[in-house]
C-alpha cells in the first residue's frame, strides 16, 4: 500500500501538478472518515501518512482508566504506561489500531472522497495555470474523440475542443497535434474545471498573426478589425502607427511567408487583408478591388451600399454560399445589396417603358427643366438629335443615345437614370 501511494504522489505531482501536501491532506480526510466507520464506537480517531514512505498509520485517542468499560474509548493505566511512563488515570493518550478490515473498508468509502478531492485540486491548479492565458495559442495532442468533441493533451491537463469549435472542413486524427486557441476555463458539475479550446473564432487567427508579425507585438501595425467564417475565408482590416511601415506588407510577409504560415496552419483557409479607412465606400472599394462596379450608391441614412456588377463578377463578389458578401458586410459594418449589371438593365428597361407610356405632362417638357440635368453641352448634344424631351429620352436605349450623340453608353444610361428618378 505505501509505495503505491508513493507512486500516486509522484505521478500526480509531476503530471498533474498538485502538490503532494494537498494530495495527502485529500487522502487523510477519506481515510480518517473510512477508519472512523470500522473503529465502530471509537471516539477521536487520526489518520498520519508519512509523504516519504507512503506508510499509513491510524490513531485512536483513548482516556486512561483502572478499569476498561468502553474497549474502543478507554485503555487500562499498564497498557498506557508502555507507550508513556509518565501518564496517569484520567488523562488521554494516542494508541495505534488497526481497524478490523480496514484496508476493503478504507478503498470502499475513500475512493469517492479522494476523487472528489483531486478533481477539486486539479481544478485548482487549472485555474492557476490557465486563468491568465485566456486568448492565448496552446499547442497539444489529440487524445481522444467522444462523439464529435476532441480531447486534447495539453501536459498536465487536458483541454475540450467541442464540435462547434472548430471548423467542418477540418477532419483530425488522434495522435495529430494541433493548435488551438483558448476560450476559456469552466467549472463542471463534478467539482473539477474544463479548459474550452476553439479553433474557429476569429481570435484564433489574431494570435497566429501576433505569432508571425512581431510589428503587431510592438504597435507598429495593427488590426482594427477581423471577420470570419471558419474554414472558408477570413478578411481584417490593419492599419500602421508608423509612416515608414506598410501595414500590409508586414502583415503578408516577404513573397508572403508570414500569411501563408497562417494559412498552412488553417488548412487553406482564404485570408484577405485590406488597409483599413473610415470611409465605407472606399473600404469597399478596396475590400472588392480589382473587381469595377458599374454603379455604386451608398445611403448614409440606412447605412447601405447598392452597387452592379458585371455579371462575371457577380459570383466572384458574393462568394461560395455567399461568404465573401456577408463577411465584406461585416468587416465595413454597413448593409451590402449587389446585383447583376444584366438583372439591374431589365429592371431598368421595364421602369423605363411602364414610364414613359404614362399620361404625363413632365415627360413632354423641355429637359432643360428636368433636375439634375444642367451640363449645358450634354443638354444641347441631346436636343441636337432629337431628344429634347423626357418621353424621347425614355423610349431610346442608351445605346442608341450613345450612337446618336457620341456619349458614351454610362452617360446615356445615367441620364435616362437620372430622369426615372426624378420622376418617381
Amino acid at each position: 500500500m505505501s509505495k503505491d501511494l508513493v507512486a500516486i504522489f509522484e505521478y500526480l505531482e509531476r503530471e498533474k501538478g498538485i502538490k503532494r501536501e494537498t494530495i495527502i491532506a485529500a487522502i487523510k480526510e477519506s481515510l480518517q472518515a473510512a477508519a472512523r466507520k470500522s473503529s465502530k464506537g471509537a471516539g477521536t480517531v487520526f489518520v498520519e501518512i508519512d509523504p516519504r514512505s507512503g506508510q499509513i498509520e491510524v490513531i485512536a485517542e483513548k482516556e486512561i482508566v483502572d478499569k476498561v468499560t468502553y474497549p474502543d474509548e478507554e485503555i487500562l493505566l499498564e497498557e498506557a504506561r508502555e507507550i508513556d511512563p509518565s501518564c496517569e488515570i484520567g488523562q488521554f493518550i494516542r494508541v495505534m489500531i488497526t481497524p478490523e478490515n480496514f484496508g476493503r473498508i478504507a478503498a470502499q468509502t475513500a475512493k469517492h472522497v479522494i476523487s472528489q478531492k483531486l478533481r477539486s485540486a486539479e481544478r485548482d491548479v487549472i485555474y492557476e495555470e490557465y486563468r491568465h492565458r485566456i486568448g492565448e495559442i496552446l499547442s497539444g495532442t489529440i487524445k481522444r474523440m467522444k462523439g464529435g468533441t476532441l480531447i486534447v493533451d495539453l501536459g498536465k491537463v487536458e483541454g475540450i475542443l467541442p464540435e462547434r469549435f472548430y471548423p467542418k472542413t477540418e477532419k483530425y486524427h488522434i495522435g495529430e497535434r494541433i493548435q488551438a486557441f483558448l476560450w476559456e476555463v469552466h467549472d463542471t458539475d463534478g467539482g473539477g474545471a474544463e479548459v474550452i479550446l476553439s479553433r474557429s473564432h476569429p481570435e484564433m487567427v489574431k494570435q497566429l498573426f501576433a505569432q508571425e508579425v512581431p510589428e503587431l507585438n510592438e504597435n507598429i501595425v495593427e488590426i482594427k478589425k477581423i471577420v470570419r467564417e471558419a474554414g472558408y475565408r477570413t478578411k481584417l482590416s490593419v492599419s500602421s502607427n508608423d509612416p515608414k511601415v506598410d501595414a500590409l506588407g508586414a502583415f503578408v510577409g516577404v513573397r508572403g511567408t508570414r500569411v501563408k504560415n497562417i494559412i498552412r496552419e488553417l488548412n487553406n483557409e482564404k485570408i484577405d487583408i485590406v488597409i483599413h479607412t473610415e470611409d465605407p465606400v472606399e473600404f469597399f472599394r478596396r475590400l472588392i478591388h480589382p473587381i469595377e462596379p458599374k454603379k455604386l450608391q451608398y445611403d448614409r441614412e440606412n447605412e447601405t451600399i447598392f452597387v452592379v456588377v458585371e455579371d462575371e463578377d457577380y459570383p466572384i463578389l458574393i462568394g461560395k454560399r455567399g461568404t465573401n458578401a456577408r463577411l465584406n458586410a461585416q468587416l465595413v459594418g454597413i448593409n451590402i445589396q449587389v446585383k447583376k449589371f444584366s438583372e439591374y438593365q431589365n429592371e431598368l428597361s421595364f421602369e423605363k417603358k411602364q414610364l414613359s407610356l404614362e399620361e404625363s405632362s413632365m415627360l413632354d417638357t423641355k429637359i432643360d427643366e428636368i433636375e439634375g440635368l444642367d451640363n449645358k453641352f450634354i443638354l444641347d448634344s441631346l436636343k441636337e438629335f432629337d431628344f429634347d424631351t423626357p418621353r424621347k429620352i425614355l423610349n431610346a436605349t442608351a445605346e442608341e443615345i450613345s450612337k446618336k450623340t457620341g456619349m458614351s453608353v454610362d452617360m446615356a444610361s445615367d441620364i435616362i437614370e437620372k430622369i426615372q428618378k426624378t420622376r418617381t
